[in-house]
């Protein structure tokens, strides 16, 4: 590729022809302020606030599209660029509430952090307010366009990387608003609750339906006999709310810190991990071995189930029947776990932690009660348990590290790597090549179907038997794959699809920001908890093992039916409640 040569701040750089000058101010470490820009995937100069000066140019520039040329001048920091950028702040803070103190937001907000940096103290300018009201219809997400300013960021990840197009910008000039198509509401829409959108918002406009007050009031219900289960991708992300580093391994902390809120019963949501390996594994072999739909997919990915369910109908009978980690639990806590403990499932109150908006929608699913009562009762993100930590006053890095309790919170390596890209496939796979061919493993780790390409594909020799398999993460991915189905040129055994970049690691409940470099830090510490447990094989696991002898009796058993399998629902294009 060819070189350009450009000045930014009497400072030389090279960088590639057809690079942007915000690409080159970052090559020579000049920072420049931003807000509707990510990298790829919305690069439309909407805010203006990247705003340069070019030498021999009419006007100011907005960096993020301006194509850099030969020998071009650019000057980031001089007092007409102060002063729009300033400006461009004081009227989106005109048209913006000042709520920091009560906002969700507050203190994690791009739009205060730029006023900060600006020294923005007053706002000059008063006028008409867009009025727009909150949309709560969402079991996941609130969507409140007041807080709004218009960056385009969630629509545009919405469409190009997730491809369902669930919000968009509608109406015209002053009345514009992101909201779904004929701004109805978001649980009418085909919005799959993903929490992308979330993720990439830069100021409280999106986020996640807060249930901290209702596990708050179950902790103090004398009544209620309140156990939790902690999602595999959780562990490598909660220590960033306290100030450490994406992907350390906070597992024990997160325990001991989770037992100080008062939750009767601490459990691993990995021990359900190992079980859907048993089951799904079981049903893997059994499609193949007696000419069932193939190729298997995942179903522990509940942003997947719905957007499957919405966009290609035709396709469940490929899903795997297993419910996922989170549900089998909830169903085991109020039957198995209840009746070796002696209490009454009725009083059992059942709370996850989940990276993951898509699961508050999921345990509210009316199929998800086959223990006779709702499964799961509460499903809180990353980002609310790290809230109620706060709130508790816990000191999170100070605290000694605590086991699980018994007897849901034994579990393996192939259950932690649930939280990664093509974990789920590589669980599988370590246990699946074990039960057929009855000979050990040469090596436990699966490399083709690790990383962060969109969709990988491998040939796994088991036994006499060549299982190709695939791997896709985020929905436009699996769209890929999906529509291969339907050409009829997928010929594959088995498919791990997630619905979000990374995998669970990178859900919507997740610390923000959540970038491309955070998501390979976490992923790396979710194979660091791999490889740090003494077993790594879900088939291993004693605990399981003694659930199937005292309760469910085999993998896809009368009782495994009952209570760990599911169906789903054809949705079409619009929600169908």
């Amino acid at each position: 590729m060819p070189m350009v040569t450009l000045t930014i701040d009497g400072k030389q750089v090279q960088v590639e022809q057809g690079s942007s000058v915000l690409d080159a101010a970052k090559k020579a470490n000049i920072n420049i302020p931003t807000l509707c820009y990510m990298k790829d995937i919305n690069v439309i100069g909407a805010c203006r606030i990247c705003v340069v000066e070019v030498k021999g140019a009419r006007s100011l520039q907005a960096a993020c599209v301006s194509p850099v040329s030969e020998g071009m001048v650019v000057f980031t920091n001089t007092p007409a660029v102060r002063e729009s950028r300033r400006m461009t702040l004081e009227l989106l803070l005109s048209d913006h509430p000042f709520e920091c103190l009560t906002c969700i937001r507050n203190q994690n907000c791009e739009l205060q952090a730029l006023a900060e940096a600006f020294g923005i103290r007053e706002v000059p300018y008063q006028g008409e307010k867009s009025e727009h009201p909150v949309d709560d219809s969402s079991v996941s997400l609130i969507r409140d366009p007041a807080k709004c300013v218009l960056c385009r960021r969630c629509s545009a990840v919405c469409e190009k990387v997730q491809t369902v197009s669930a919000i968009s910008p509608q109406n015209r000039g002053f009345e514009t608003v992101i909201a779904p198509s004929t701004t109805m509401q978001l649980a009418d829409s085909s919005c799959v609750n993903c929490g992308q959108c979330v993720l990439v918002c830069p100021t409280g406009a999106l986020h996640e339906r807060d249930q901290t007050d209702e596990v708050w009031a179950a902790l103090a219900d004398p009544k209620k006999h309140v156990v939790v289960q902690t999602a595999p991708a959780v562990r490598v992300a909660i220590g960033e709310a306290f100030g450490l580093a994406p992907g350390t391994v906070s597992t024990g902390q997160m325990v001991a810190a989770i037992r100080r809120l008062g939750f009767d019963k601490v459990f691993d949501t990995d021990f359900t991990a190992d079980l859907t390996i048993m089951e799904e594994g079981s049903e893997l072999i059994e499609r193949i071995s007696h000419g069932g739909v193939l190729p298997l997919i995942t179903s522990c990915s509940p942003g997947w189930i719905k957007f499957i369910e919405h966009f290609y109908p035709s396709l469940l009978p490929h899903l795997s029947t297993c419910k996922s980690p989170q549900q089998m639990f909830g169903a085991l806590a109020k039957s198995y776990y209840a009746e070796k403990a002696s209490i009454d499932p009725k009083d059992i109150y059942s709370v996850s932690i989940m990276p993951c908006t898509a699961k508050k929608f999921e345990a509210q699913r009316p199929e998800m009660n086959d223990s006779g009562y709702q499964d799961v009762d509460v499903v809180l993100t990353t980002r609310e348990l790290a809230r109620m930590f706060k709130q508790a006053g816990i000191d999170f890095t100070g605290l000694p590290e605590e086991d699980y309790d018994d007897p849901l919170g034994l579990s393996t390596g192939a259950a932690v790597i649930f939280g990664a890209t093509g974990g789920v496939m590589e669980a599988a796979l370590r246990t699946a090549y074990e039960l057929i061919t009855k000979t050990t493993l040469p090596s436990l780790d699966f490399h083709d179907v690790r990383g962060m390409q969109g969709v990988k594909e491998a040939t796994v020799q088991v036994g006499d038997l060549p299982v190709k398999v695939a791997v896709a993460h985020s929905l436009g991915n699996a769209r890929k794959i999906l529509d291969a189905m339907v050409a009829g040129t997928a010929d594959y055994h088995f498919i791990e699809i997630m619905c979000c970049p990374g995998g669970c690691i990178g859900g919507g409940g997740q610390p923000i920001p959540t970038n491309f470099e955070i998501r390979q830090q976490r992923i790396a510490g979710i194979y660091q908890a791999d490889c740090a447990l003494p077993m790594r094989k879900s088939h291993e696991n004693p605990a399981v093992h003694q659930l199937y002898a005292e309760f469910l009796e085999k993998p896809l058993g009368h009782k495994s039916h009952e209570l760990l399998h599911t169906h789903y629902t054809a949705r079409g294009r619009y929600n169908i409640k």
